[in-house]
């Protein structure tokens, strides 16, 4: 098979300025949405479950997830006698691990140039396979792999023959440096998404890496302040999972004649790929904002209550007003001051409500006398937030 070697192989690594135009308004688009989705403070058991969603969505397109119920479990460290689940357990659990990390690593706008040399995807890969047992670092045809090291063997991918293995530090080299250079603004977002394709084409691990690809992109947008940890293109990715994957193998594509581009490979598909990726984007973002609506949420904490009592599981109607408090806030509080705030219950009638709230995961709390937290268990999923994760909803 004949094997790129040559960085110049995988240009144009951004489309050129007769077709950025349309782009460039998309991504200003993108950046009204994510303004639009605001910044509310964000409960932990919220920013947890989001984690878990996105490892959810992400392992989904590689048809490897397992169901919001037995990611739950395996949080409870709790994992399947099933060798092959105990396995997508583990890759779900290691998936919001890494995620929480390189958030924290690739946190602001000072952090962001440093996604953009040939250690980051190195950095990602193995923040995301380090954790697993030595067992699971297996790739789909039985290879074992190792966390973090470029590919030693040369790979076809579907119709996609990837760079010779010697040459994936050269090309990552050559990733970097367009990217790192691409001015601040519209241009960054249109470089983000444009540089998604280019580091999956280039295929620099034996396996992992569209999860890695993913995750990157995820944290580029995280770094500037796009996504106020609200949102994230995964889920937008994975309910498009078909779309996603032609458009990624059309960008693998050489050019189509003398009016597609100057570069080795197809620029209409790039853009085409690139217009993708930012209508994905915008999407969530708004959808999101939708999710969140801080105006309406003490009447679905309500709705919530409101089926707890038919159900009789010991939570009442007057706890409402201290949970859309800790959800406003995104903090926690003493339980005493949770039981001040439901009012005229009594002293033992409180405490009988708040550890029905608790054995609910209404409320969350890391001690069996500590501070108290809002809770998002799966349960409530169709209350507070519909829709946003609808399998989790059936589970719940």
């Amino acid at each position: 098979m004949a094997l790129y070697s040559q960085p110049h192989q995988f240009t144009p690594l951004l489309p050129s300025a007769a077709m950025l135009e349309p782009l460039l308004d998309k991504a200003s688009d993108l950046v009204k949405a994510a303004a639009t989705a605001g910044r509310p403070p964000i409960p932990l058991a919220l920013q947890q479950l989001l984690r878990a969603m996105n490892s959810y969505y992400t392992n989904r397109i590689e048809g490897q997830h397992t169901r919001p119920a037995e990611i739950d479990q395996a949080l409870r460290q709790d994992f399947s006698a099933d060798r092959d689940l105990a396995r997508r357990q583990h890759l779900a659990i290691a998936h919001m691990q890494a995620e929480a990390q390189l958030q924290a690593t690739y946190a602001t706008p000072q952090d962001y140039p440093a996604l953009w040399t040939p250690d980051a995807p190195q950095h990602i890969h193995r923040a995301l396979f380090q954790p697993l047992p030595q067992a699971d670092r297996v790739s789909d045809d039985g290879l074992p792999f190792s966390p973090g090291e470029w590919r030693t063997r040369d790979v076809e991918v579907g119709q996609h023959v990837a760079p010779a293995h010697a040459a994936v530090p050269a090309f990552l080299a050559h990733w970097a440096q367009v990217y790192a250079s691409a001015r601040r603004g519209e241009l960054t977002l249109v470089a983000i998404a444009a540089s998604h394709h280019r580091l999956a084409w280039v295929h620099p691990f034996l396996d992992g890496n569209g999860r890695m690809a993913r995750l990157h992109t995820h944290l580029a947008l995280h770094a500037l302040g796009y996504t106020g940890g609200l949102w994230s293109p995964l889920r937008g990715f994975a309910r498009q999972h078909r779309r996603y994957y032609q458009l990624l193998q059309a960008a693998d594509e050489p050019r189509r004649g003398d009016l597609d581009g100057r570069g080795n490979l197809s620029e209409s598909a790039l853009v085409a790929w690139i217009d993708f990726v930012l209508d994905t984007c915008i999407d969530q973002a708004r959808f999101m904002a939708e999710r969140l609506q801080m105006a309406t949420m003490l009447d679905r904490i309500k709705a919530c209550l409101a089926f707890e009592e038919h159900m009789k599981t010991g939570v009442r109607m007057e706890a409402a007003i201290p949970l859309h408090y800790l959800l406003q806030t995104g903090g926690d509080m003493e339980r005493g001051a949770f039981k001040d705030l439901m009012g005229g219950l009594g002293e033992r009638t409180a405490q009988t409500v708040l550890g029905a709230l608790l054995s609910r995961e209404l409320l969350t709390s890391d001690s069996a006398r500590g501070r108290v937290r809002f809770g998002v268990p799966l349960h409530a999923l169709r209350f507070y937030f519909p829709a946003l994760w609808p399998e989790a909803e059936a589970d719940g």
